[in-house]
């Protein structure tokens, strides 16, 4: 097994500030498993880089297919570490809590064996239209393709509000495209079919096929997806947090607001036996619409064939 060299890795130092800042109580199992994954990968690789980075010639003409599963937790150095375990940080904390333990272990799974998958697909396409054979030579590494499917998620399930993208308030809608489309242009070196590759696994399980696939499968084991019984009912989101609307049907019957009120008012009027055509007793008196409400009432109850005491 191959040992990087002992150098000061001032990225891993600010991840694991970060980390005993936010907590490692506060972190949910599963993303504090694939941040320890991680880290434990970047200081002891199991192969080179260049022996677990994924591409078309390697995967697909070599038929060395361990790659996909080896270069989600491989990191060129430790800033690219750092800024990808930091975004899953935030990222797996809100999912996490969302979906629960068990279906987010299953979505990290499958995001990462489906952005190699997507990214080798786009990068023999690009070979093939463009003529071009430096694409199936071209070597990724790195979580930032399983990152970008949980931000597409991320936004599925929080819709609205704005990203700060390097100055520039975006809408959550079109954050993952402006981010995927932004990082390429300042960071010219990073693999943009990877990033795309994990935009498109994301779309695929918000907006296709993929979810319903994973809960068919996920069935024949006998879990039945993400709260098969209904999600938990307090959510985080950062520092704030929001409860989930309740059912007050419990408490309503599932009644309107006027016919609530008709409810009251006929409990109101039968109390110590006051039949409804009589009148209030002294000191109890309707307001015009309440009494014409009760005369209503009264009208129908005698229609049916006389009142109630």
């Amino acid at each position: 097994m191959q040992r990087r060299t002992r150098t000061i890795n001032t990225g891993l130092i600010l991840l694991l500030s970060q980390i005993f800042h936010v907590g490692i109580h506060n972190i949910p199992p599963v993303t504090l498993a694939v941040l320890a994954l991680n880290v434990w990968f970047f200081l002891n690789p199991l192969k080179p880089l260049y022996e677990s980075c994924i591409s078309v010639e390697k995967c697909y003409q070599q038929k060395d297919w361990q790659r996909l599963v080896l270069s989600p937790f491989h990191h060129a150095d430790d800033w690219h570490l750092y800024f990808n375990m930091a975004s899953m940080l935030w990222k797996g904390i809100n999912l996490e809590r969302r979906l629960g333990s068990r279906w987010f272990v299953y979505i990290i799974a499958t995001f990462s064996l489906l952005t190699g998958v997507v990214y080798l697909l786009l990068e023999f396409a690009l070979a093939e239209f463009m003529d071009e054979p430096d694409f199936r030579r071209s070597c990724a590494v790195g979580f930032s393709g399983v990152l970008f499917a949980l931000k597409v998620l991320s936004n599925y399930y929080c819709p609205g509000g704005f990203v700060n993208i390097f100055g520039v308030p975006v809408s959550n809608r079109f954050a993952c495209w402006a981010e995927l489309f932004a990082i390429h242009f300042f960071s010219p070196g990073t693999s943009f079919a990877g990033h795309l590759a994990g935009i498109l696994v994301g779309l695929m399980y918000t907006q296709g096929p993929l979810k319903k696939i994973m809960k068919t499968c996920a069935g024949y084991s006998g879990y039945q997806g993400p709260y098969p019984y209904g999600p938990p009912r307090y959510y985080e989101q950062g520092p704030r947090s929001y409860e989930e609307p309740r059912n007050y049907d419990v408490y309503t019957a599932g009644l309107s607001e006027d016919e609530q009120l008709e409810r009251a008012l006929r409990a109101s009027l039968q109390d110590r036996g006051h039949p409804r055509s009589s009148p209030p007793p002294f000191g109890f008196r309707l307001s015009p619409e309440e009494e014409m409400r009760r005369q209503r009432l009264h009208r129908f109850d005698a229609q049916r064939g006389g009142t109630t005491s």
